[in-house]
């Protein structure tokens, strides 16, 4: 059984490769181990995304845990995932349009039993450990920026940096709107929040603290659905990784894959390609 569709795994690898800067064999004599294939590592990688597994569990006699681990951190210093997910990002916005005048973004608390950079105590647990994503997402719910905390950090102290990552976007993806809309829950709702966005240009939709508000009204549900997406990986739904740089290895990797499977399926009734799929489902 596949960790992730071929349809929407191929493109992703062969993007992911074509970025690989070109390795130099340095060795003196010119004669060591061969190198495991890159293709292989990154779908070793991919399915301890999926799955949550350890390295230890898909590692076998073609690529071991340590090959795996050491290719990762190789990857992480020169940022290539980064680089594929603002790609991947300038596809959709370039083929269907990414939705910038409204704007949804909330916070996420998921399981970190071993702790970490992004590990610390969730409040309604317990005391046990836990990771926070906050997440900026269009209209349509694609991920635009994913950052990772500990679970016991505010919402809205968590959205200046959010949106700081937001308006980096621009290099990317070209001028962004002047005044988007940008919808939050109750736990947004302080005036320090409201400067901030008055500051950026930035009109905020705030849920008021006290009244129950629908998750419809203001358009949050879009975030709501993409966190869901988030938390359908389980090395994201139970991270196990202590290093911040690996936790957002493996967040640009899920973003990749869910905008990747949302344009396939909104490009289902606007493009005709030989390998168009025959319904717009992905399976």
């Amino acid at each position: 059984m596949h960790a992730v569709p071929s349809r929407i795994l191929d493109p992703i690898r062969s993007q992911f490769l074509a970025l690989l800067p070109v390795r130099e064999d340095r060795h003196p004599l010119g004669c060591h181990n061969p190198r495991i294939s890159d293709a292989l590592v990154f779908d070793r990688l991919v399915q301890v995304l999926v799955f949550g597994c350890g390295y230890e569990r898909v590692a076998d006699h073609l690529c071991s845990a340590t090959t795996l681990r050491r290719r990762r951190d190789e990857w992480i210093a020169t940022g290539v995932m980064e680089t594929l997910r603002l790609l991947v990002l300038a596809s959709y916005d370039r083929m269907i349009g990414l939705e910038l005048g409204h704007l949804s973004a909330d916070g996420c608390i998921t399981k970190a039993p071993s702790g970490g950079e992004c590990a610390g105590k969730i409040p309604a647990d317990r005391a046990k450990l836990g990771m926070k994503r906050s997440q900026l997402t269009d209209r349509h719910g694609i991920p635009l920026v994913t950052d990772p905390a500990p679970a016991n950090t505010r919402d809205h102290t968590l959205l200046p940096a959010t949106l700081d990552r937001f308006a980096a976007l621009e290099a990317a993806l070209g001028p962004l709107p002047a005044d988007p809309r940008l919808s939050l829950d109750a736990g947004y709702d302080y005036s320090m929040v409201r400067q901030d966005l008055d500051t950026r240009r930035i009109t905020g939709k705030i849920a008021r603290l006290g009244p129950k508000t629908p998750i419809q009204a203001g358009g949050r549900w879009v975030v709501e659905r993409t966190n869901s997406w988030m938390n359908n990986f389980g090395k994201l739904r139970r991270c196990t990784e202590r290093r911040r740089a690996s936790v957002e290895f493996f967040i640009a990797l899920a973003s990749v894959i869910i905008t990747v499977r949302c344009l396939i399926r909104r490009a289902w009734t606007c493009y005709r390609w030989d390998t168009r799929p025959r319904s717009p489902r992905i399976r």
